[in-house]
């Protein structure tokens, strides 16, 4: 009986605030839907973060001709020079690199007749006009320092290069989207809360002489506001469950679909990770409503 009074009543408070009500689902989905965004785009940060820093490599250019760099005043770098160089990554730097690979003139050269057949910028270089490098790939992309530190400044070493500094502009670029789809997140969560507790503050105004016959037979406080706490979680929750489903389709339709089938050697989102943050969308949207629906009550329905 008490259910089915609690369900009667929350359905009339519904109807009598039916465009309130629609401006809250409407508010929560959008702010909701900023939140999921924003945690999805660090999901992917972190997805290409593991995919690409596994792949990174250090690159150690040696001394071309005619080089202006103080460590190459002697020159090409020498046979001598460079075998000292695979001494100290077999030996000094041996726990820091898995793998080096030496790419000769030679190569260099055929690497770029591959990718510039026509010259660069109209350019036509030759073999002598190319750098040996070695290629490392490092146990731990993290500590990129280290060996720059042991590498740096040898003789016959012109540059060193850390690949992942190529990634970190753009991650540093999907970071602040990121921050910035939160803190419109922010925003709009704060105006579905000032609407959740607008339209509580107005359905039980609407009922207040209902409210007043339910303290005169002595009805509890949890049983007099939990209609109207509900609605405000109903309302909420639905926002927050078309939020995930909006996230879904986006996913689905825009990443799985057609991002993966046109650049598949990237690791992207899925809608698994949709469903992953469903749960914290849910309990943000009720948590919100639920603290909203309560602090107004306090005033409005005192027992």
């Amino acid at each position: 009986m008490r259910a089915q009074f609690i369900l009667a009543e929350i359905g009339s408070g519904l109807r009598r605030n039916l465009a309130m009500t629609i401006s809250v689902v409407l508010v929560t989905f959008v702010s909701l839907t900023f939140v999921g965004a924003s945690a999805l785009l660090q999901i992917q940060i972190d997805k290409l973060k593991d995919d690409w820093y596994d792949r990174v490599e250090v690159s150690v250019f040696l001394c071309p001709i005619d080089s202006p760099n103080p460590t190459c005043a002697g020159g090409e770098a020498s046979p001598e020079q460079i075998e000292a160089l695979e001494g100290v990554f077999a030996g000094e730097l041996g726990d820091e690199v898995e793998t080096v690979f030496f790419e000769t003139k030679e190569e260099a050269f055929a690497a770029f007749q591959e990718r510039f057949p026509d010259g660069f910028n109209g350019t036509q270089l030759t073999v002598d006009d190319m750098q040996a490098s070695f290629r490392l790939k490092l146990t731990n992309p993290e500590n990129y320092e280290v060996v720059n530190d042991v590498v740096t400044g040898r003789p016959g070493v012109e540059d060193v290069e850390d690949q992942r500094r190529i990634f970190d502009s753009l991650f540093l670029a999907l970071n602040r989207a990121s921050l910035m789809s939160g803190g419109l997140a922010v925003v709009m969560m704060l105006a579905a809360v000032l609407l959740i507790t607008t339209t509580i503050r107005l359905s039980a105004m609407s009922r207040q002489r209902e409210t007043e016959i339910m303290k005169l037979v002595g009805a509890s406080k949890l049983f007099i506001q939990l209609p109207f706490i509900l609605e405000g979680a109903i309302a909420a929750v639905t926002g927050a469950l078309l939020a995930v489903g909006g996230l879904w389709l986006g996913v689905k339709y825009l990443v799985t679909d057609w991002l993966q089938s046109s650049v598949s050697w990237i690791a992207y989102i899925s809608e698994t990770d949709v469903l992953r943050i469903a749960p914290l969308l849910i309990l943000i949207a009720f948590v919100l409503a639920a603290i909203s629906s309560v602090v107004t009550l306090s005033r409005y329905t005192r027992v």
